[in-house]
C-alpha cells in the first residue's frame, strides 16, 4: 500500500474524509485546510467551514442529479434544510423540490457535518494547527454581516417568486432580484452602502 493510499484510508475514518471520498469532492480537504490556516479575509472559522463543506455537498448532489443551479440557490436550499428559524412547511417544500430533482433529502443531510467534525478532521487526520485568531474588527464584522443578509434576502426572494410562478399565482418570465441596502443620514441626506460609510469614516455632517 502506498503512502498516499494509507493517508486516504486514514482520512476515511473521519466523517468529513468519508463524505469527500464518497462524493468525489477532490481537493475539498485541502481547501478546508487552506481556509482554516489562511490569513486575512481567506481565514474562516470552523462553523463557516462546516457551512462551506455542506453547501459543496449540496451543490455536488444537485449537479449529479442534473438540477439547474441558479445563483444563490444552493445557499438558499441549505438554509431551508438546516436553519432553525425555517418553518416546517418551508423545509418540506424544499425537500420535495429536491426529491423531484432526483435527490434523497435524508441521505443528503446525513452527509452534512458539524464544526466539531471539521475540527477533528483537520487536527487529527490532517495534523493541522492554527495560530490563535486575531479578533475580527467591528468594521469587518459589520461588512460581512450586512453582505450575508443581503445575499440571503436575494436568494429567498428568488425562491419565493419561483414558487409562486410554479403554483400559477403570478406570471413572470426570466427575472433577476436586486437587493440594494443603503444608509441615509437624516441631517445631511447623504446616502451610502455600508462599505462606503465605513471607508468614508462617516457622513457629510460636520
Amino acid at each position: 500500500m502506498t503512502e498516499e493510499s494509507e493517508s486516504a484510508g486514514a482520512h476515511r475514518r473521519s466523517k468529513v474524509g468519508r463524505v469527500i471520498a464518497d462524493r468525489e469532492l477532490d481537493g475539498l480537504g485541502e481547501e478546508l485546510e487552506r481556509y482554516w490556516t489562511g490569513e486575512g479575509e481567506e481565514r474562516r472559522s470552523l462553523r463557516e467551514l462546516a457551512d462551506y463543506f455542506n453547501e459543496r455537498v449540496l451543490r455536488s448532489a444537485m449537479a449529479d442529479a442534473d438540477m439547474e443551479v441558479l445563483d444563490g440557490e444552493v445557499e438558499n436550499f441549505y438554509e431551508l434544510l438546516t436553519d432553525d428559524d425555517v418553518t416546517g412547511g418551508m423545509r418540506v417544500q424544499a425537500e420535495r423540490r429536491l426529491e423531484r430533482g432526483g435527490i434523497d433529502p435524508d441521505r443528503l443531510t446525513r452527509d452534512f457535518v458539524s464544526h466539531q467534525a471539521v475540527h477533528t478532521y483537520l487536527t487529527k487526520y490532517r495534523d493541522v494547527e492554527r495560530e490563535t485568531d486575531e479578533p475580527e474588527s467591528k468594521t469587518d464584522k459589520a461588512r460581512r454581516t450586512v453582505e450575508q443578509l443581503r445575499n440571503r434576502v436575494q436568494a429567498v426572494t428568488r425562491t419565493s417568486v419561483e414558487s409562486l410562478r410554479n403554483a400559477g399565482a403570478v406570471s413572470i418570465g426570466d427575472f433577476s432580484v436586486f437587493v440594494d441596502v443603503r444608509i441615509t443620514c437624516s441631517d445631511c441626506h447623504s446616502q451610502y452602502t455600508i462599505s462606503e460609510l465605513i471607508d468614508e469614516g462617516g457622513c457629510q455632517c460636520d
